[in-house]
């Protein structure tokens, strides 16, 4: 049974991340209505992106426009060996699907 909410659909778009002031290059896996799955590249240190914390996360369309998101951390892991790299669980605050068809 999949308790996950919206459909989710397979993105890999390009992505930033800006946290705490420093900006983190990476690809959405996967986007819904409400949330997105991001993977960073490999950073120089090791960066513990902290639930409940707020993050900017900018993504670019497939039309190639800019679509800046403000969303919540909901969960992160370091992927090994080395934890350089992070999958980020994000919920979207105040999505503005309603306002553009950025994804069609």
């Amino acid at each position: 049974m999949n308790n996950r909410g919206p459909k989710r659909i397979i993105a890999g778009y390009k992505a930033e991340v800006i946290y705490h002031d420093k900006c983190y290059v990476g690809v959405i896996e996967n986007l819904s209505e409400t949330g997105v799955n991001v993977v960073t590249d490999v950073a120089e240190n090791a960066v513990d992106f902290r639930p409940g914390d707020t993050i900017s996360l900018k993504i670019e369309t497939p039309r190639g426009e800019p679509l800046m998101l403000t969303c919540i951390i909901k969960w992160s892991t370091g992927i090994p060996p080395h934890n350089l790299r992070n999958r980020i669980g994000l919920e979207i605050i105040d999505p503005p699907w309603d306002k553009s068809n950025y994804f069609l």
